[in-house]
């Protein structure tokens, strides 16, 4: 255009692709950090519990009831076991079957838990919200069903876990024993890998 002032003109197919994969690029470093400092808070969150409750209960104790928390459940007490010095071969089936109890209760009596809840104006909408979280995440179990529940709660990723993982089964109505064989499945699957990452790799770094 002659005269007043320049026009940037249109942006070419390599400059979009380019200034789209920075888009991207940027947006993953963000929900990276994000995750992280989701992973810390939790961490700092387990090792507090751990200092309050051993102050009255043993060791293995606090990883039992740690295990059985909504967030930190499996992971949070293999951390914990790890800071504490509890062995391994101790601290697994302690923290699984404190990951396991709360699983069946869960399954069976929380969607009549909120229906009661729901009824009470101050709860209603706390519980729309958590019915609302819960099934943005529900995706990976509706499309492979079984298996998606087993990797939903197998890997440890801010938001998953066995409590999170039997309200969705409970709200979409998956069968009680199928949903419980899920579980178990992704409760071994998470041992395996949080215990490689605590006793493992933490324990090489520390060490």
């Amino acid at each position: 255009m002659a005269g007043g002032g320049s026009m940037a003109g249109p942006i070419r197919f390599g400059e979009a692709a380019a200034a789209d994969e920075v888009s991207w690029g940027t947006r993953d470093v963000c929900v990276r950090k994000k995750t992280r400092r989701i992973i810390i808070s939790m961490d700092s969150i387990a090792l507090w519990f751990a200092s309050t409750l051993g102050q009255f209960v043993s060791k293995e104790v606090v990883i039992f009831i740690i295990s059985m928390i909504p967030i930190l459940e499996l992971r949070g007490g293999l951390l914990v076991a790890w800071s504490l010095g509890v062995p391994i071969l101790k601290a697994i089936p302690i923290c699984i079957i404190g990951n396991i109890i709360p699983i069946p209760f869960i399954l069976l009596f929380i969607k009549k838990i909120f229906q009661l809840l729901k009824k009470i104006p101050f709860f209603a909408k706390l519980i729309g919200r958590l019915e609302n979280r819960a099934m943005k995440k529900s995706d990976s179990i509706k499309k492979y069903e079984f298996w998606g529940l087993v990797l939903f709660v197998g890997i440890p990723l801010p938001g998953t876990g066995a409590w999170t993982g039997s309200l969705i089964a409970a709200l979409l109505e998956v069968d009680f024993k199928k949903a419980v064989l899920a579980e178990l499945l992704g409760i071994i699957l998470a041992t395996i890998i949080v215990s490689f990452v605590s006793y493992g790799l933490l324990g090489s770094i520390v060490g």
